[in-house]
């Protein structure tokens, strides 16, 4: 069977797209031959490869337009075991799909949040009538629209092929530079079994969360300025919450390092001292894909 990489389905979506384009990546570094396994949501797409059933897991981190996807976040932080291998950049083009003749027919829209995020001026613009529906994926609606005329999916050009379904108006992000960043996960178990094309190179980005003992001043000051103090840079820093009660947060940061330095490593060991719980999720880099 090969390696069994997760990602969220159904079939067109852009996280198939994503997987599609690594694995194809990871064949040519590697020959390894790999099996697509789509999940009806990001979680479970994560979950699959910490509990075994996929090797890796692509899953969506953050979009150009809508920022991060906070599911891919909240699950990565609740689960233990899992490494980022790798990072990919994908293009996002967003059609609308639909069996109605013309726009004017329309009445709904269906697509998963970020996708209608990223649509919205469209929408305000085109379509100002909708009634504008959110489901698990992009591709979770096509299906159900040759029977419902009046219904569109935004949705990629190349769902509308698999699925045979027309195209009324195409490249309707409000952005055109829209791009998605994936990250590959795995269990760090799994490197010692599999070859995932990786080398001794040093690699471009570490990512990391933790959470700080008590909500009072320079609480998140102080992890910040240990990489400050090292002239460290951090391409990101978002904050999410606990879940345990109103205004405690988890941060999540990328450095532009590798954990392996030693000047990483020891930033890393101060700011322990200064956090409640700390995960490092691992470095890795992005492809050029």
């Amino acid at each position: 069977m090969g390696t069994i990489v997760a990602h969220l389905g159904p079939k067109g979506t852009n996280a198939e797209a994503a997987a599609l384009a690594y694995t194809k990546w990871l064949h040519q570094k590697t020959g390894q031959e790999c099996c697509l396994r789509p999940y009806p949501s990001i979680a479970q797409s994560i979950r699959a490869a910490a509990e075994g059933q996929a090797h890796l897991a692509v899953v969506p981190v953050e979009n150009s337009l809508e920022g991060s996807v906070t599911m891919t976040l909240d699950t990565l932080w609740q689960l233990d075991g899992l490494q980022i291998r790798h990072a990919l950049v994908l293009p996002i083009v967003h059609a609308l799909l639909s069996c109605a003749e013309k726009l004017t027919d329309i009445r709904t829209v269906y697509s998963h949040p970020q996708a209608l995020a990223q649509c919205q001026g469209w929408l305000s613009q085109f379509l100002p009538w909708v009634q504008v529906v959110p489901t698990n994926s992009t591709t979770d609606a096509i299906e159900n629209l040759e029977q419902e005329k009046t219904a569109g999916a935004i949705s990629s050009q190349r769902a509308a092929q698999l699925y045979n379904v027309p195209i009324l108006a195409s490249a309707i992000n409000d952005n055109p530079d829209n791009c998605t960043r994936f990250w590959v996960l795995s269990l760090k178990s799994v490197s010692e079994a599999f070859n995932f094309g990786e080398n001794q190179a040093s690699h471009s980005h570490t990512s990391l969360a933790f959470s700080v003992p008590a909500n009072m001043p320079g609480a998140l000051a102080k992890p910040l300025l240990v990489f400050a103090n090292r002239n460290i840079n951090l391409s990101r820093i978002e904050s999410r919450p606990t879940k345990r009660s109103l205004g405690e947060y988890l941060f999540f940061i990328d450095i532009e390092a590798d954990a392996n330095e030693p000047f990483i490593q020891a930033a890393i060991a101060e700011l322990a001292a200064y956090t409640e719980t700390l995960k490092i999720f691992g470095s890795y880099s992005i492809l050029p894909i």
